[in-house]
């Protein structure tokens, strides 16, 4: 009795174990399907996390020769009023972002939160077209009419935070 008592835990131990490491294994290797019925594009992976810096050399040196993380050089993008650094991190980077001119949007938040802090994330997607008009369609405001040409040559667009929970959320095309 006690061995097939034994047998039994063993056995649902391993299928427990076997139906987390799928789960787990599904959670971060599927791109998230939308679920939405009609829908035709997909989110993909975390891109980056953006993060506004008042003192570039300093943040890019922090993460450089503290953290002894990978960093781009610093890339000026005059179209979006920013400098850029990434950090290469593995499994996603961080984007460094500094104003350029006096009308980056940088600067207006550098304005409100003197020490820097989380700008924005951003999320690839399959079809960035197809998003943007579905998304338009539920109500969910862009920052601008179409998409642009984003720091790593592709189109982005970005999602208004007050439609996303607070949270400004760049699409990027996959």
């Amino acid at each position: 009795m006690a061995a097939s008592v034994l047998k039994v835990a063993r056995l649902s131990k391993c299928v427990l174990h076997t139906y987390s490491t799928t789960l787990r294994t599904l959670s971060i290797s599927t791109p998230l399907c939308q679920g939405i019925p009609g829908s035709v594009w997909k989110l993909g992976r975390l891109n980056h996390i953006a993060i506004a810096v008042p003192d570039m050399e300093k943040a890019t040196a922090l993460y450089r020769d503290v953290l002894g993380a990978q960093v781009s050089d610093k890339v000026p993008l005059p179209e979006h009023g920013v400098y850029t650094v990434f950090v290469e991190l593995g499994n996603t980077k961080l984007e460094l972002l500094h104003p350029l001119g006096e009308k980056s949007p940088i600067a207006g938040f550098l304005q409100k939160n003197k020490s820097g802090g989380m700008h924005h994330i951003c999320i690839e997607v399959d079809d960035i077209s197809a998003a943007i008009v579905d998304l338009k369609a539920r109500n969910i405001r862009t920052l601008s009419a179409e998409p642009r040409i984003g720091a790593h040559g592709i189109p982005v667009m970005f999602l208004h935070p007050k439609d996303c929970d607070g949270v400004l959320v760049e699409l990027e095309q996959a």
